[in-house]
């Protein structure tokens, strides 16, 4: 068995996505089943690096998961011939820079979205990575989602007949921080620091919709700052400037079309945080992030409308439930094992900067639809 060490320099693990999901559950959940098997005799042994601005954070992270390797120079990390690939978790103010500097080292880059502030910078980087050779990847860990699998499976099947539309449900509340610890960082809700849940989700909603029913032509938005201040984690009271909630609505290439809510001001009443109902001439079906239901034309019911009578019967029960039939793993862990593997071994990959462009733009294109109340195309990128 021949072991390759792959370096990675692992910016923002600190935070709370970063140290989760990737570090703890992704590189290191690789490490812990004894490396990325590659076949053929190689294992691929990813030794992270952990860097940050915070130095105790680091070396308290290092000690935890006994790891050796942290610094807060990053310039010094990315001069190391040795670190193979940059990850980038930072917040997304700080992520361009970075980046940059990545790829003047001549490192692969694999990072969090959105990629850019702007969809100019975001471009930016996506040419940049292409004149430098290196091999990139943007996180796109939804389409990983078992229940998104399932749904995929659905639609290569053709059980959908045509697809009609689609309508997704997103979010939670979050608190403010008053009088219960806000589940998500300040930072989110402040539109000078990169925050806005616009910036954050309309990039996911991107790849979900192109990947699995059709490339968004047009996106109609309206935005709102629902919850106008909140409190920081030293408990001080700021002002929200940023988005909290977004309701768009997208036509796709073929003709169907999605209507998408998302907010961190909702109270769930739903199976999951996120759910996708897609319906079309031959069946539909209900998936979230692991499960998914679906109910064929065959079985459909015959509803009638009468409100002078009670509800007799439970919607719910008429849908059947898809199984599982195979073991589905972490979402972000899949997605790096493919980069990995993309590094490796030149293995076939889609997701990259350029497909994160495609996220930028949509967000850009959506606050400006609010902004201006019309309905915007969504042009086709090119480098």
């Amino acid at each position: 068995m021949t072991r390759r060490t792959v370096r990675i320099a692992m910016n923002g693990v600190t935070g709370r996505m970063g140290y989760r999901q990737h570090l703890v559950r992704s590189i290191l959940a690789i490490r812990e089943q004894g490396g990325l098997d590659l076949g053929d005799g190689e294992v691929v042994w990813p030794e992270p690096v952990l860097v940050g601005r915070r130095a105790h954070a680091l070396e308290e992270l290092a000690e935890r998961h006994g790891l050796t390797e942290w610094s807060t120079d990053l310039d010094a990390v990315l001069a190391d011939e040795s670190v193979e690939i940059y990850f980038d978790a930072q917040v997304t103010s700080a992520r361009v820079e970075a980046i940059k500097k990545a790829i003047a080292a001549g490192k692969h880059v694999y990072t969090e979205k959105p990629t850019a502030t702007d969809v100019e910078g975001a471009l930016d980087l996506a040419r940049l990575a292409r004149d430098a050779g290196i091999k990139h990847g943007v996180v796109q860990d939804k389409i990983f989602l078992p229940g998104l699998r399932k749904l995929k499976r659905l639609i290569d099947g053709g059980f959908f007949g045509d697809i009609l539309s689609v309508r997704g449900e997103f979010g939670y509340w979050v608190f403010e921080g008053d009088w219960q610890e806000a589940q998500r960082p300040s930072w989110n809700y402040r539109a000078e620091d990169g925050g806005g849940i616009v910036v954050d989700m309309f990039p996911h909603w991107e790849y979900v919709l192109h990947e699995l029913f059709g490339q968004v032509t047009t996106v109609t938005a309206h935005v709102r700052t629902h919850v106008p201040q909140r409190w920081d984690e030293q408990g001080k009271p700021y002002e929200a400037t940023a988005d909290d909630a977004a309701y768009g609505i997208f036509e796709l290439a073929g003709g169907a079309v999605a209507q998408i809510n998302s907010s961190w001001t909702v109270r769930v009443n739903r199976d999951e945080l996120v759910e996708f109902q897609v319906d079309g001439t031959h069946g539909s079906a209900v998936a979230g992030l692991r499960n998914c239901r679906v109910q064929h034309r065959s079985s459909t019911p015959k509803p009638v409308w009468n409100p002078d009578l009670p509800v007799t019967e439970s919607f719910r029960d008429q849908w059947q439930e898809i199984p599982d039939n195979q073991e589905f793993d972490n979402g972000f862990k899949a997605q790096w094992e493919l980069f990995l593997r993309h590094v490796v071994q030149d293995a076939p990959y889609t997701w990259d900067l350029l497909a994160g462009a495609r996220g930028v733009q949509l967000a850009e294109l959506g606050l400006k639809s609010s902004a201006e109340g019309r309905r915007f195309d969504v042009p086709e990128l090119t480098l």
